[in-house]
Order: C-alpha cells, then structure tokens, then sequence
C-alpha cells in the first residue's frame, strides 16, 4: 500500500479514538507517529515490500512506561497472517485502555451482556440424609 494511503487510514482511526498522529516519514522509514495526554505515544513502521523494508508492521514507544501495554500488540502483529494497519493501531488501542483510563473491553462486554440479568436469591438446599431437627 501506497504511504499516502496509510496516511489517510491512520488520520481516519485517529478521528474515532483519543491519539493524534503527530508525524508520517517516508523518507528513511515508513513511520507513523502518535501521541495522546498524558503522554502517551508509540509508532509504527509499515511494511515496505517494494524497497526490501520490513515485511510486516512494527509498533514500538520511546516510553518505557508504554511498552509493557504495547505487547497485546506485537503479539498480534507477529501471530499468523497478514495484517492491516487498522487491525494494528485497533489492537495498540485496545492495549492502551488501562492507561487512557478507559474500562477494558473484555470488561465492558461482560457488564453489557449482564445488564439485563437480574440476580435471583439462592434457593436454600436441603443436605441429603441429614434431618434438621
């Protein structure tokens, strides 16, 4: 894919989530930049199959407080199959909830699917061969 192009993609996520891209380099690397309060940021290399770059995307931060949240990621990026640079920057955001501040998803999910469950009272069970006298 044409740089221009994942550009455009990166600028369309950003629109949905609360990262800024801040700087896009094609020069010496495919490198899209992104940053969000409080100073919370990573990039990513893209693939380059025309020049012999890198094969597939690479995400990494600066901050050493960010990159334990970026591994959900690369390990995303390294599982099997070709991945796009949407499913990358959803998979780097999903890894960056806890620090946004924002509820897991996995969490959310659950409350959602349970929000209409109301909790019953346990009915009180009996022990088999044992008389209550």
């Amino acid at each position: 894919m044409e740089f221009k192009q994942l550009v455009e993609v990166a600028e369309k996520w950003c629109s949905s989530v609360p990262f800024d891209l801040i700087f896009a380099e094609e020069d010496d690397e495919r490198r899209l930049d992104f940053y969000v309060e409080p100073g919370i940021s990573f990039y990513v290399l893209c693939p380059d199959n025309m020049t012999g770059g890198t094969d597939n995307f690479h995400v990494w931060s600066e901050s050493e407080d960010c990159l334990p949240f970026l591994q959900l990621a690369q390990d995303y990026i390294s599982s099997c199959g070709k991945k796009t640079l949407l499913e990358v920057l959803d998979k780097v955001f999903t890894s960056f909830r806890p620090l946004l501040g924002l509820p897991d998803i996995d969490d959310e999910t659950f409350e959602q699917y349970h929000a209409g469950v109301e909790d019953e009272p346990e009915p009180d069970h009996q022990q088999m061969g044992v008389s209550q006298q």
